[in-house]
């Protein structure tokens, strides 16, 4: 009688289970962590987006997640509504380069570094930035660890060996603090997906920029970016892809990266090259098989150029100079990032191997106002969002409209130190509107513009 009882009672409980797992069908898969926070529901629109990377080693003073925190009302205030952060894992300490090690060799994928803080320093932070409207992204590492994360040991079969059966580094680089994964293991794969799902159900973060994307197979970004997108099933997440290949658009990335835009800019200032190979550049980036709709990621600094190249001052003309490409970088058919520093006019070099705060202290106020003026008008621009892109550049003058609807934008920006004579193409012509300040600008045969001199009508 008893076992009769305990049957029933089985199988009660069995149809029970059976009715909730099936209840609802747009439940997330199942997985082993819970959903911490809420649905982001001021998410931005993939063309509304401002990107703002932040080192969070450079940030503050104290090089942490709460040093972070207690700037986010800075960069509300900027007009930027996506925090990108520089990787947060613990750093390897084998073959680490620099004196702190490389933010790209990850020793654990789903823990802090105890530098920056901990996981609840990150959850605070995500939430006070979403109480701010703007999304927060991390860093990801996917091609490859640092030699003493625990995969090493424990699935030396996960990672790509030479000959003699050594574990290597990335091929064709001189990444030596690193070593190379081997995306042909599926067990691999499955563990770099858990953990970046880890971080969207514990610290309800809102996407990822995905370091060294192109040498990352294509089927692997379209498995995880699937698997992603399940999770919060009331809030897209933003995926950022540094690399090049439109294949990751079908991947389900959201943006690319500006890679030739960037190295065409330096070289109007380096090399003395005209400013119609912007334009150049820009069809370049844009031939193959991209929509109307995708955008590309386009800047004047990061920390790989800040460190190795210059800072903005040092790229393009100082301080004028460096906003006049901005505008440009930042309005031409692209999705603008800025990174720390370069809005209030920081010109040093920021080693990101080490702890390097930012001294704010010493901000151009003249140069913030810039900054949040240029990224104001993008916000309110559809043209300048999601417009149709024409060139109009000369050898000095970068110059070029944006057409969405009945909205059109005229962008000219002198990219040299002297004061040049821009010959106007003649379906330009009429009074066009200041778009900063609203004043009547007559466009006649001709405009002069003084040396980094931008202007930027509307109709």
């Amino acid at each position: 009688m008893k076992s009769n009882i305990n049957i029933v009672y089985t199988l009660v409980l069995a149809l029970a289970f059976v009715s909730c797992s099936s209840s609802d069908d747009n439940s997330a898969p199942a997985s082993p962590y819970q959903q911490y926070g809420a649905s982001f529901d001021k998410m931005p629109k993939k063309e509304d987006a401002i990107i703002y990377q932040v080192n969070i080693r450079a940030f503050s003073q104290a090089g942490t997640l709460k040093g972070v925190q207690d700037r986010l009302t800075q960069i509300q205030e900027l007009g930027a509504n996506v925090v990108y952060l520089m990787p947060v894992y613990p750093v390897g300490k084998i073959k680490a380069s620099g004196e702190l090690g490389s933010p790209y060799a990850v020793q654990d994928y789903k823990a802090i570094n105890p530098d920056f803080g901990s996981l609840q320093d990150l959850q605070t932070l995500v939430e006070e930035a979403h109480k701010k409207n703007m999304a927060v992204i991390l860093d990801w590492v996917a091609n490859h660890t640092s030699w003493d994360n625990a995969w090493i040991t424990q699935h030396p079969n996960w990672y790509q060996k030479n000959d003699k059966g050594e574990i290597i580094i990335p091929p064709g680089t001189n990444y030596t603090d690193v070593a190379q994964l081997d995306f042909n293991n599926t067990e691999m794969k499955d563990a770099m997906i858990d953990a970046m799902s880890y971080w969207v159900y514990n610290a309800n973060i809102d996407g990822f920029r995905c370091d060294y994307a192109d040498l990352v197979p294509q089927n692997f970004w379209t498995d995880a970016i699937t698997k992603l997108r399940t999770i919060k099933k009331n809030q897209n997440i933003l995926m950022l892809a540094e690399g090049t290949k439109a294949s990751q658009f079908v991947s389900g990335f959201d943006y690319t990266f500006g890679f030739n835009f960037f190295t065409t800019l330096e070289k109007l200032f380096k090399e003395n090259k005209p400013a119609t190979t912007i334009q150049d550049s820009n069809a370049t980036e844009y031939a193959t098989n991209y929509k109307p709709e995708n955008r590309i990621v386009r800047y004047t600094s990061n920390h790989d150029v800040n460190l190795a190249e210059g800072t903005p001052y040092e790229l393009f003309g100082g301080k004028e100079g460096s906003i006049a490409t901005f505008v440009v970088a930042a309005y031409m058919k692209s999705v603008p990032m800025i990174y720390n520093g370069q809005e209030v006019g920081y010109n040093k070099r920021i080693n990101y191997f080490a702890k390097t705060p930012i001294d704010w202290t010493t901000s151009d106020a003249s140069v913030l106002a810039e900054y949040k003026k240029i990224i104001a008008f993008r916000s309110s621009s559809n043209a300048i969002k999601t417009g149709s892109f024409t060139g109009y550049s000369s050898n000095a003058v970068s110059a070029f409209t944006m057409i969405k609807d009945a909205e059109k934008v005229l962008v000219l920006s002198n990219l040299t130190n002297s004061e040049v004579k821009y010959l106007v193409t003649p379906s330009l012509k009429g009074t066009w509107k200041d778009a900063f300040t609203g004043a009547a600008v007559t466009v006649g045969a001709d405009l002069t513009l003084q040396p980094f001199q931008y202007l930027v009508l509307k109709n």
